[in-house]
């Protein structure tokens, strides 16, 4: 079964920085598109980024210059670096992925992870 797994998250102050990693295990076949969302309480879901298989990114206006993102997809991991964090930062951050398990490699199929709680307060 496909699973994506994020760790990373944590406290930290105000300009301090993060980075949070996402990890998908399971039979893969292959995986297109992963992205980073993030909600914060009482508000929805947001895109933070998306990256596609040859590291092409998409970020959002709010964290462009101070969120990077990689994948290794020898790893079937995706990374989100983040600094300069800011007090509004502050949210559940989810991995999101569209994937193709090795048992049905006919499409894909979209996967999100248990999300990771970053806050950012002094």
């Amino acid at each position: 079964q496909v699973q994506l797994v994020e760790s990373g998250g944590g406290l930290v102050q105000p300009g301090g920085s993060l980075r949070l990693s996402c990890t998908a295990s399971g039979s893969i076949f292959n995986i297109g598109v992963m992205s980073w969302y993030r909600q914060a309480p009482g508000k929805e879901r947001e895109l933070v980024v998306a990256i596609d298989s040859d590291g092409t990114t998409d970020f959002t206006e709010f964290v462009k210059g101070r969120f990077t993102c990689s994948r290794d997809n020898a790893k079937n991991t995706v990374y989100l670096q983040m600094n300069s964090l800011k007090p509004e930062d502050t949210a559940v951050y989810y991995c999101f992925a569209e994937i193709a398990p090795a048992n049905d490699n006919r499409r894909q199929y979209y996967y999100w992870g248990q999300g990771t709680q970053v806050t950012v307060s002094s």
